[in-house]
């Protein structure tokens, strides 16, 4: 034990040394304040800094919410409704009225159609974007001669023209129709041997809008429809299906995979559910369809 005390000079000169530093290191820790001066705050800068950083926030949220363009109500799908806020109930509403070849040309109209209440149909309506013809309808002629749809009672079958045998000045004659509408009208129509199967493939006629087509069809309907061959649901063969406008093969067996499994159609709407049929086309299709 001896040995462990016994230091040179200067090994007992280090000791003493650093004796010395940790004294003077502890009365610096015990007597000199390190702590440093508060910094002064202005409540009002404060404030205002809060209802910066607050009005930022605001205007992140309303950034991060989906933007809304100006629409046709009568087009809202289900997605659509659904992100402005219209119950289930609501949209199915729109879409039977829809179905009917009717259309919603206001917003009061809309609201008494889907039944929305009046808030929603406050923030919705100020996005609604009808047709021109609807908000800025042009005067209508004087002169009889000039158009079909002058006369404000509706036509039976019978008064009708004949679709498949109108000529293109006859046409001509419905507000909306010039030359150049008329001519589609009969190349499309003569595209096939026999002509229109039905009213609703006018949608088909490149450039013709909805409206335009509701006065046509005032007008005109069709009387001799084109023979096809209608295929039934429930037993269409694959290569049948495929025969059927709009249709290609992976539609077809997706059609009878969907049957498969639902052990048959119960109606023509049911394929509106299978995937990857075209439903913008259903009215089409369904002509060579039948239960």
């Amino acid at each position: 034990m001896k040995s462990h005390f016994q230091f040179s000079n200067q090994q007992r000169n280090g000791v003493f040394l650093l004796l010395a530093i940790m004294i003077i290191t502890q009365c610096l820790y015990v007597f000199v304040d390190f702590s440093k001066d508060e910094v002064p705050i202005n409540p009002n800068e404060l404030d205002a800094f809060k209802r910066e950083l607050d009005s930022l926030r605001l205007v992140e949220i309303e950034n991060s919410k989906p933007k809304i363009y100006p629409f046709n109500p009568n087009y809202i799908t289900d997605y659509k409704g659904y992100t402005l806020g219209m119950s289930n109930e609501e949209i199915d509403r729109l879409h039977k009225f829809r179905e009917t070849n009717r259309w919603v040309n206001s917003a009061k109209e809309f609201q008494n159609v889907t039944k929305v209440s009046d808030s929603l149909l406050g923030t919705m309506s100020r996005y609604f974007k009808f047709p021109d013809w609807v908000t800025n309808p042009k005067p209508q002629s004087n002169y009889s001669n000039n158009s079909y749809s002058n006369s404000k009672t509706p036509k039976t079958f019978s008064q009708k023209i004949d679709l498949n045998k109108a000529t293109a000045s006859q046409l001509q004659k419905v507000y909306g129709v010039g030359e150049k509408l008329s001519v589609r009208i009969i190349e499309y129509r003569n595209k096939y041997n026999g002509g229109f199967i039905s009213d609703i493939q006018l949608s088909e006629v490149r450039g013709l809008m909805p409206e335009v087509i509701e006065r046509i069809k005032n007008d005109f309907t069709v009387k001799t429809p084109r023979a096809i061959t209608k295929f039934n649901l429930n037993t269409a063969t694959r290569d049948e299906l495929v025969t059927i406008q709009y249709i290609d093969y992976e539609v077809a067996n997706s059609i009878i995979e969907e049957r498969t499994l639902r052990d048959g159609f119960k109606s023509l709407e049911e394929l509106t559910k299978v995937e990857g049929f075209p439903n913008k086309k259903f009215e089409i299709i369904k002509l060579y369809l039948h239960m």
